[in-house]
């Protein structure tokens, strides 16, 4: 009965730094900004700093939060995608790599022009390179931008950083062991090898066991959860006892299981429960942060996010349009990933957990991903409005022939000969073609996703890579012949940037924009679109049609026999 009280003390704990986070957390979705950076307030909040709540190093915090950094880590592998892989990878990986390589080379030589320690230094400047998978999938998703073409080289980019973030956790695992008696050689060597080892296992694992358990367990959806996530923490176990750290061996966990047709159901049940146990992991952070001192290192945490805000995003771009890829791509794709990642915040922790690193340097660490994970949420949700202000000034960035791009377009002449455009190919614009076909009109669709136009070019049908968000894009289209342009793409501002483009480019037909609310259709309307598409509202408006019709709904109702 003694042990009582302090239960009902923790629970209690419990339920009001929920109750703060839940208020913080929906302050800063008002204010467009990510979670994490609300958690990491909530700690600062109830921290020794401010209300001394909580310490930051209490055992039950700690282990919630180890729990989600491992979930974290084995969804990163259930998401990676080989296919993704396969048609973004030279971009993804020359950039991925090249960028991580100078942003770190020239973080650290700051680092070191700034009086930090060169182990300090180091760890600063590799925490810098990393951009965050959470919060770009999150808000590329949000805006509808994850399948267009900066948006799957921004991805495939943050899986070659996790990549490397694995690879890192692992040489900090060998440093700390060889730190002992045993030579950083033999260390290296004896993690290559129990690393093989490993890989063999799970190879083994993905191709006679988890296929046929899995379909067992998946009869039950709450069993095959459960087992997903007994298999992370216990790969993590395993990871750690094996010299590897927690997060290499929740990974593999994930890579095991990405294989199977499942990936997709367990990433979707396990995101709630990752994204709710992260929060106790960055409260701690936000806990460990010493106010008193913020004020001495504001200036660096403020040099260091203007470089990744500012010189990241110019390196990305610079890279992408060595490989071939317009300033546009470039600069969306560099904005994209203008910020640190929660696998930066993670990394750090690690090193201060081994003694590489003191508070003082993860505190840094921490202030620049709150200023730039903040910042960048702008830069994402404006990337195209900053893009068309800086554009002059980034022609030094393009290419003469942006050949990577062309060769996604590589069309047959019989394009240049239509009767519609068809901006956006998903359901409604299939649709729309289908339809348009039926009545013998000539059809040319057009979309942001690589992928789609090729399978709709497999099929025989005219399309052409492109965005109407690009006020570029339609001076490259056959327009001569063209009596209507259609844009599928419920957004006003994408909307209202193709009727002036096609104005600029001297189109003479006419143009119908798509939208889903009334007011947004009338500004348009003022804009010069010729017809709106309102599809819920045009939809319902025929459903009601066809159902009244009927001249006696009475007699309808009773198959036809009036009562």
């Amino acid at each position: 009965m003694a042990d009582i009280p302090a239960i009902e003390g923790l629970f209690n704990q419990f339920a009001v730094l929920l109750l703060v986070a839940a208020v913080i957390g929906f302050i800063g979705t008002r204010l467009r900004q990510p979670l994490v950076v609300s958690f990491i307030a909530v700690g600062i909040l109830v921290g020794p700093s401010a209300l001394g709540w909580v310490d930051g190093h209490e055992p039950m915090m700690d282990l919630l939060a180890e729990i989600g950094i491992a979930l974290l880590l084995f969804v990163v592998g259930l998401k990676l995608d080989l296919h993704l892989i396969r048609t973004m990878g030279p971009v993804a990986l020359v950039t991925g790599v090249g960028q991580v390589a100078f942003t770190a080379t020239v973080g650290f030589l700051i680092a070191l022009a700034v009086g930090l320690e060169p182990v300090a230094a180091l760890y600063v400047a590799v925490a810098l390179t990393f951009s965050s998978t959470i919060i770009v999938v999150k808000l590329l998703s949000d805006k509808k931008e994850i399948d267009a073409l900066h948006g799957r080289i921004a991805v495939g980019i943050l899986i070659v950083q996790d990549i490397c973030v694995i690879l890192a956790m692992i040489l900090i695992t060998s440093l700390t062991a060889a730190e002992g008696d045993a030579s950083l050689a033999y260390e290296m060597g004896r993690v290559a090898l129990t690393g093989l080892g490993v890989l063999a296992a799970v190879a083994l694992l993905m191709r006679y066991v988890l296929p046929r358990l899995l379909d067992v367990l998946a009869r039950t959806p709450e069993l095959l959860v459960l087992f997903s996530i007994a298999l992370a923490v216990s790969m993590a176990t395993g990871g750690d006892m094996l010299g590897f750290s927690k997060e290499v061996g929740a990974f593999l966990a994930g890579v095991a299981i990405a294989s199977t047709p499942y990936r997709e159901a367990v990433a979707s049940r396990l995101t709630a429960l990752r994204d709710f146990l992260l929060l106790f992991f960055f409260i701690s952070l936000g806990a460990q942060l010493d106010l008193t001192t913020i004020g001495d290192q504001l200036g660096l945490a403020l040099l260091f996010s203007a470089f990744v805000l500012l010189v990241k995003p110019l390196i990305i771009l610079a890279i992408m349009g060595l490989m071939g890829y317009r300033k546009r791509t470039g600069t969306l794709t560099g904005l994209t990933l203008a910020q640190i990642s929660e696998f930066s915040l993670i990394l750090g922790s690690l090193g201060m957990s081994v003694g590489h690193i003191d508070q003082e340097a993860m505190s840094l660490i921490t202030l620049v991903g709150l200023i730039t994970i903040g910042a960048s949420t702008y830069l994402i949700f404006y990337a195209r409005p900053i893009y068309e202000r800086l554009s002059p000034l980034l022609t030094p960035f393009e290419r003469s022939s942006p050949y990577a791009e062309l060769a996604l377009d590589s069309q047959p002449q019989a394009c240049e000969e239509a009767d519609v455009v068809i901006f956006g190919l998903g359901r409604y614009g299939e649709q729309l073609a289908k339809n348009f076909k039926a009545r013998g009109w000539r059809v040319l669709g057009v979309d942001f996703d690589p992928t789609v136009v090729s399978q709709w070019r497999e099929r025989g049908e005219m399309a052409h890579y492109g965005d109407a968000s690009d006020p570029e894009f339609p001076r490259t289209l056959p327009l001569g012949e063209v009596r209507w342009i259609i844009s599928t793409a419920p957004d006003r501002d994408v909307g209202g940037t193709l009727i002036n483009a096609l104005r600029a480019a001297g189109y003479q037909g006419r143009l119908a924009v798509t939208v889903h609310s009334r007011m947004d259709a009338e500004y348009l309307r003022r804009q010069g679109a010729d017809r709106v598409l309102m599809p819920f509202v045009d939809a319902a408006e025929m459903a009601a049609a066809e159902i009244t019709a009927d001249p006696d709904p009475v007699a309808a109702r009773n198959g036809g026999r009036r009562p």
